[in-house]
């Protein structure tokens, strides 16, 4: 399964990108039979969350948010008209704000970020059950 929804950059597309990512999460589960957690669920909106609210405040212009499952893990691909690279900060206590792509790789299994020839893409991926199995605590 796969979906997509264009923002035009202002702020209400974070609360947008929420309620699409939420309204294909729910898609999945009432008509397709698939399991989401529920910390999968609020993951994936605070990923989507974070993504489009930077690409809102540091990308001039609109912004696309496509979602895809496959197998049993879920991709947020988030494409901007800025062709700068996030950077993951280094921690700082006092530090407050900025914290958001330090969050995204917290509560993802892995993130693809790369410049296409208008802006950026960038992917996250996150299970929708938790890990199982002997391997599970090494995850």
């Amino acid at each position: 399964m796969r979906s997509g929804a264009a923002y035009g950059g202002a702020s209400q597309s974070v609360p947008a990108a929420r309620e699409f990512v939420a309204g294909f999460l729910a898609r999945l589960q009432h008509t397709h039979g698939i399991a989401v957690a529920s910390r999968a669920a609020g993951a994936a909106e605070l990923v989507v969350s974070e993504l489009v609210a930077n690409a809102c405040k540091y990308a001039p212009g609109p912004c696309t948010v496509d979602v895809e499952l496959t197998g049993t893990v879920l991709q947020i691909t988030v494409r901007d008209t800025s062709p700068v690279l996030p950077i993951a900060r280094a921690a700082e206590p006092g530090r407050i704000g900025q914290h958001g792509l330090e969050l995204v790789l917290a509560l993802c299994e892995g993130v693809e970020m790369q410049r296409e020839p208008v802006g950026k893409r960038i992917t996250a991926r996150i299970a929708l059950q938790p890990a199982t199995g002997p391997d599970a605590a090494r995850g």
